[in-house]
């Protein structure tokens, strides 16, 4: 393999598809493949994660790309891209060559097949160790330069906002004719000129500073189109920067749009600026001109991120949107901005930001300076605050109605709305997690430990010092003398005078050895737990028939030395519980997983119990498919129903649950079922409490020969909820950060998480744990044990000051978590939680 290889450069403008299969979250492999597309000059559109086989050929054949690369790491793969290759052909794109990988998920026999099936290219790691990455991009570009247009008939009389194709080739017609390398722009245009004249739609601009959130606002309101306003057709056309050094462009815009992938009386075209020195491509007035000849009924422009000066959509569009946050910086930066002048609605996204609210006085008032509207109310103008990514958030809205009204006034479309108007023109309820007087939780916790530790730092040397005095005092009256008893006296004046003196709390706490010592000195110790005492050997016996002491004492005399032993380590049971919770572990139940997951719920319980026969204690931990993950119910589509029970176990059904864990007792105590869900967690956590309470319910009738009465049913309720063991995930602050299996918004998923813990304080579920914050999956995503470390704590820090903020008690919240790590031996990890 060379180590230099030159990148291909294509004579073609070479676009293609990138995304990882559906349920797959491993996108880092088609994150650094596009990435080098993009650097050798492809424009890439990038749909991210979890996409399906007719979300990629839809969004192909409307950005009119010359191939899909999609990644598939989690089974399903022969089903997914002969699907793939049947839906091109079915919509006539059987030019769009497919391109593959998936590690060695995909083997080589596997391969062959989809390839003679018409997957261009499976790439192999043979492939990656003889080519190297970019040697594989080379190949893939090489086949990809060739130009669309000849694969479009390109008429006139077929060009219809239901024809996706004619729509997407006359587009590619337009730019390449604007950019003088194919056809001729006069001829394009001349065909469709009196089609655009006879359908002339609206056209909303919406344009802002990058990372503002106009792709998530755009798609809101897309969304309140397509719910209000019946059989509405629209184009949407987004623009992204292109690389001046490289040529190639990341066009990210689909990623966000969630709306276009449900209805299909949306069509998108992501547009590269290319050559063009503004934040629009040169091409986009006659695309413009192309889509509302198809007879589209609204055409939605967005453009990059733009400066301070850039107002260039204003041209273009009927009513133009800018879309900003608080953070600009001074308010004297707001009078720099052309787009205050020019936008007739200004918006203010991300409204929950801090200063949100600073920030929509300020440019009222700017506005009201620059456009000289004296008379007219802050409130009354045009500027707007939104939340894109809360769920029907009221400020977007209040937005939509606003679009609505100027639409009216500036191109006399008068749409009929059936949603409530919102009072304010901004998002009234903010979606706070961590309250403003807390967003220091994590430093405080900093803070708090360094301060401990210098304090323990401080009074173990004060109580050494004080024991080296009271020790040389006590040698000194060994000698008898008058000298050495005046000394000694000497040595415990200074020994009670010292500064710093150790702490009360200090010595008691140094004294407390002596007797921690002799409680573990006998045969067995003796604890309480929950009112129950319980006797533990202290020892256990080898082969040999010698005593191996299970808690191994250090022998340190120094006070100073134990002080600092204890305040750091101590022993299992002990703040700062270094060693666990409980002073010993648990006996009669190996700490042995039965891990499985596969097929159906009948075949994984014959693995559990296949598993499990030779062992008292049912240690049941659950995988599931990845059809489950995400929240699915399995289905005959063929990209679908390939992941089906791989990888995990197919469960969409309280039968199916039932049936998953028939057989063994869930109230037993030697019985705990760990479930590996995130997303959907609330839903298969409320499936397997209402598969134990009917365990109790089934038993209870088949004893008692009847069913229980009202309140023999809410006492076996409360008796399952107190009694049942397990584990559930539900870490979704891991899964945001590496697992991409979230199916919810971060902050609707922890107010589900938050509701669960309230109900699991309020019916006194105290075996079995509400979130398993894991460090294993951060660190399988690439971290470092330190950055795992610090990521899995600062998560649990956040549930934690997430609930206290709900008013939950810390000591009712404590006994429901639980941490699952990874022990970092570099190069390798081993599981350790």
């Amino acid at each position: 393999m060379s180590a230099n290889v030159e990148p291909y450069r294509p004579k073609n403008s070479v676009r293609v598809i990138t995304a990882t299969s559906l349920f797959d979250g491993h996108d880092v492999s088609t994150n650094i493949m596009r990435r080098i597309l993009q650097d050798s000059g492809v424009e890439v559109v990038h749909l991210a994660h979890n996409r399906s086989v007719q979300e990629l050929v839809d969004a192909a054949i409307e950005e009119d790309v010359q191939g899909i690369a999609m990644s598939s790491y989690q089974g399903g793969h022969m089903e997914a891209f002969k699907y793939m290759i049947d839906l091109l052909a079915e919509r006539g794109a059987s030019h769009i060559k497919v391109f593959g990988g998936g590690g060695g998920v995909i083997v080589p026999d596997e391969i062959r097949e989809l390839e003679r099936y018409g997957v261009t290219k499976i790439y192999s790691p043979e492939d990656g160790a003889t080519l190297g990455l970019q040697g594989m991009i080379n190949h893939m570009i090489h086949c990809l330069d060739f130009s669309t247009l000849p694969f479009h008939e390109l008429k006139p009389e077929g060009l219809s906002c239901s024809r996706e194709k004619d729509v997407a080739g006359y587009i590619t017609a337009a730019q390449q004719a604007k950019a003088g390398k194919e056809g001729n722009l006069s001829a394009v245009m001349a065909g469709i000129a009196p089609l655009a004249e006879k359908h002339h739609p609206p056209v909303i601009g919406i344009t802002g500073t990058g990372g503002a959130g106009k792709s998530s606002l755009t798609d809101e309101i897309i969304l309140r189109f397509l719910h209000d306003v019946e059989d509405i057709s629209i184009a949407v056309i987004c623009c992204d920067p292109s690389r001046r050094k490289t040529g190639g462009a990341l066009l990210g815009d689909r990623i966000r749009m969630n709306a276009i992938s449900s209805s299909p009386r949306v069509f998108m075209r992501s547009l590269a600026t290319r050559d063009s020195t503004t934040e629009v491509s040169e091409a986009l007035p006659e695309i413009l001109q192309v889509v509302k000849a198809a007879g589209f009924d609204l055409v939605i422009a967005e453009t990059a991120g733009i400066g301070q000066g850039d107002s260039k959509i204003t041209e273009l569009s009927d009513i133009s949107l800018y879309v900003m946050t608080s953070e600009f910086g001074a308010p004297s930066q707001l009078e720099k901005i052309d787009m205050l002048d020019y936008a007739d609605i200004i918006v203010v996204n991300k409204f929950d930001k801090r200063g949100s609210e600073d920030a929509v006085r300020d440019i009222r008032k700017q506005v009201k300076r620059n456009r000289k509207l004296w008379e007219i109310a802050p409130e009354d103008l045009p500027v707007y605050g939104t939340i894109a990514s809360r769920f029907n958030d009221d400020g977007v809205t209040a937005l939509y109605h606003g679009i609505i009204e100027q639409l009216a006034q500036k191109t006399g479309v008068k749409l009929q709305t059936t949603l409530p108007r919102p009072a304010l023109k901004t998002s009234s309820a903010k979606s706070i997690v961590i309250p403003s007087e807390r967003v220091r939780y994590l430093s405080e916790i900093s803070e708090a430990i360094r301060s401990y530790h210098q304090t323990t730092r401080e009074q173990a040397e004060a109580v050494r010092n004080k024991w080296h005095l009271l020790s040389g005092a006590a040698l000194l009256k060994q000698g008898g003398t008058e000298d050495a008893e005046s000394l000694a006296t000497a040595l415990i004046r200074q020994a009670e005078q010292l500064t710093p003196a150790p702490w009360q709390e200090t010595e008691d706490l140094a004294d407390s050895w002596e007797n921690i010592k002799k409680a573990y000195s006998g045969d067995e110790f003796v604890y309480t737990v929950r009112g129950r005492e319980l006797r533990i050997p202290l020892y256990t016996e080898s082969l040999s028939h010698t005593h191996i002491p299970k808690i191994s004492l250090p022998r340190f005399k120094d006070p100073g030395d134990i002080y600092t032993w204890l305040r750091r380590e101590h022993l299992p049971g002990y703040f700062p519980y270094t060693g666990g919770v409980f002073p010993m572990k648990r006996t009669g139940e190996d700490p042995t997983r039965m891990f499985a997951g596969e097929g159906g719920p009948l075949q994984t319980n014959q693995r559990f119990k296949l598993l499990s026969a030779n062992y008292t204690a049912k240690r049941l931990s659950t995988a599931f498919d990845s059809v489950t993950l995400y929240g699915w119910d399995p289905a005959r589509r063929p990209d679908i129903y390939g992941k089906i029970g791989t990888s995990g176990v197919s469960i969409c059904t309280l039968d199916d649950v039932k049936q998953l864990y028939d057989g063994f007792d869930l109230c037993s105590p030697t019985t705990s079922v760990s479930m590996t869900i995130n997303g959907p967690a609330p839903i298969l956590l409320a499936m397997f409490m209402n598969t134990a309470i009917d365990q109790q319910v089934d038993k209870f009738t088949t004893e008692q020969g009847r069913v229980p009465l009202a309140a023999e049913y809410t006492k076996i309720r409360s008796d399952v909820l107190t009694n049942v063991r397990g584990t559930v995930q539900a870490d979704i602050l891991k899964e945001d950060q590496g697992q991409n299996t979230c199916i919810f918004s971060i902050d609707f998923a922890l107010k589900m998480m938050g509701d669960i813990q309230e109900f699991f304080i309020a019916n006194d579920v105290r075996n079995f744990y509400s979130v398993s914050v894991s460090g294993y999956h951060i660190a399988e995503a690439g971290a470092n044990p330190i950055t795992q470390l610090a990521l899995t704590l600062s998560n649990g820090f956040t549930y934690v000051e997430y609930y206290l903020a709900r008013g939950m008690d810390i000591d009712q919240i404590a006994p429901n978590l639980s941490f699952f790590f990874s022990n970092g031996m570099d190069p390798e990890y081993t599981v350790i939680g």
